[in-house]
C-alpha cells in the first residue's frame, strides 16, 4: 500500500469533517472536579512500600551470607574476632618489647 496516498486519503478525510466548536456543557469544570477529588501522594505510604519489597532480597542475602560463612573452610572457627579487635585497637598503646633496651 502506498503510504503517501493513504496520508493524503485521510487528510482530505479530516478537512472534509472538522470538529465541532462546541464542548459539552461544563466539560472543563467536570474534569476539574475530577482531577481535584483525586487523592494525594502519601510519601510514607510509598516509603512504606518500598521497604517492605526490599525486606525478601534483605533476607535472602543474609541467609546466604549466614550459608557461606559457616560452610566456609574455616567453618567460623579457628579465629578469636574478639582478639583481634583489641590487638588492632590497643597496638599503638602498647609498646613493643626491645631487644637492645638501653633506658
Amino acid at each position: 500500500m502506498n503510504l503517501t496516498n493513504l496520508e493524503k486519503k485521510l487528510l482530505a478525510a479530516a478537512k472534509a469533517n472538522p470538529p465541532g466548536d462546541e464542548a459539552p456543557y461544563a466539560f472543563e469544570k467536570r474534569v476539574m472536579a475530577h482531577i481535584r477529588s483525586r487523592p494525594g501522594l502519601d510519601s510514607c505510604g510509598v516509603w512504606a512500600q518500598a521497604l517492605w519489597r526490599a525486606s525478601a532480597p534483605c533476607v535472602g542475602i543474609m541467609l546466604l551470607l549466614t550459608a557461606w560463612s559457616l560452610f566456609s573452610p574455616n567453618g567460623g572457627q579457628g579465629t578469636n574476632l574478639a582478639q583481634d579487635f583489641d590487638n588492632t585497637v590497643l597496638a599503638a598503646v602498647e609498646p613493643e618489647p626491645s631487644a637492645d633496651s638501653t633506658w
